[in-house]
């Protein structure tokens, strides 16, 4: 049987959701994470640190410290330079979402002109705040499969060069022209990479009709740019590392004449990435990309790190979880059988 034992593996970037949905959340990701990164489009917003502070002691309380819960506020126009002097006093709060307004979900509260938010990222940079971003242009003239190359372009780009000081990370990439990006650009900027994205192209949106569990935004796009995620992923540079974008929807929110957009890996991400990397023979590079190169980007401790032992063993993924008061989360590759467990 193949092992590894490797420090446990951080998530910088999952959607907790609030309230009764965190008793599922949370849950699961006490067994395979130490930091998780959780995003701040819930239901409201976490617009303040005096918010950060509160949904971080709902989600210790329901964790009971096996997570290292962390926060990022959400940039908006309200966002204030004064609060952020103060979020590099707060070890759990790492810094901002920047959501173009109605990109994605939650994000009608986001930044509709990114150049009049200048002064704020000029404040962000100066007291070395990170940012981190999802990467569309909302144009309803731009093809779908487009808006992040031309976020690139069109605002990514002319931000980087304005900011070179800033701390960026473009989450969730999805192209092969984001993945050249974050590799010429200087050593300030970072990405993360999901699992669906390592195994998902654009056909699979319509595998056996219209699948809205295979629907998620940055949308999957060609196979071309699949296979660059993947050799990103699994090449040990630095620039890229885990952000698993696990983003749960009730199924009667995501199988419905509009479904949601958003997939659901929490409590199997892990395995997911380590299959590619295994694919790949790489298993060696697994550890930095999971558990070390993000620390690295924001300066977060190794110390307390516990280590984790990852089998390849077969499990199979639940056909739902329980969610909510009546209602199912669907998991990634439900009723599929996957390669790996965690060990003793």
């Amino acid at each position: 049987m193949i092992k590894l034992k490797i420090k446990r593996p951080d998530d910088f970037h999952v959607h907790l959701r609030e309230k009764e949905a965190l008793k599922t959340t949370v849950k699961h990701c006490l067994k395979s994470f130490n930091y998780v990164l959780a995003m701040p489009n819930t239901d409201p917003p976490i617009f303040t640190i005096e918010q950060a502070e509160k949904y971080l002691q709902e989600i210790k309380t329901i964790s009971k410290s096996k997570i290292k819960p962390l926060a990022a506020l959400y940039l908006n126009e309200a966002t204030s330079k004064e609060e952020i002097k103060q979020v590099p006093l707060y070890d759990e709060i790492l810094g901002y979402k920047l959501y173009p307004k109605n990109a994605t979900t939650g994000s009608n509260w986001g930044i509709k002109d990114l150049e009049k938010s200048y002064p704020l990222l000029e404040e962000m940079e100066k007291n070395d705040v990170p940012l981190m971003i999802h990467g569309e242009v909302n144009d309803e003239e731009v093809d779908i499969f487009d808006r992040e190359k031309i976020f690139l372009e069109k605002n990514l780009a002319p931000l980087a060069s304005a900011f070179p000081a800033l701390r960026i990370t473009l989450e969730h990439i999805t192209t092969k022209e984001a993945v050249d990006f974050i590799r010429s650009a200087n050593e300030k900027i970072k990405a993360t990479i999901t699992p669906h994205h390592l195994y998902l192209n654009r056909n699979a949106i319509f595998e056996k009709g219209i699948n809205p569990h295979h629907y998620c935004l940055p949308i999957a796009k060609r196979e071309k740019h699949r296979l660059a995620l993947v050799r990103a992923a699994t090449s040990g540079d630095e620039k890229f590392f885990l952000g698993s974008d696990s983003a749960p929807h009730a199924q009667a929110n995501k199988e419905n004449h509009c479904g949601c957009a958003g997939i659901y890996t929490a409590p199997h991400s892990v395995f997911l990435y380590l299959e590619i990397f295994y694919q790949e023979k790489v298993l060696e590079k697994f550890e930095n990309f999971s558990s070390v190169f993000g620390k690295k980007h924001y300066n977060l401790s190794h110390e307390g790190a516990s280590m984790v032992t990852l089998v390849r063993r077969e499990q199979t993924i639940p056909e739902y979880f329980p969610y909510l008061t009546n209602d199912r989360l669907i998991p990634f590759k439900n009723g599929e059988t996957i390669s790996w467990s965690l060990g003793e």
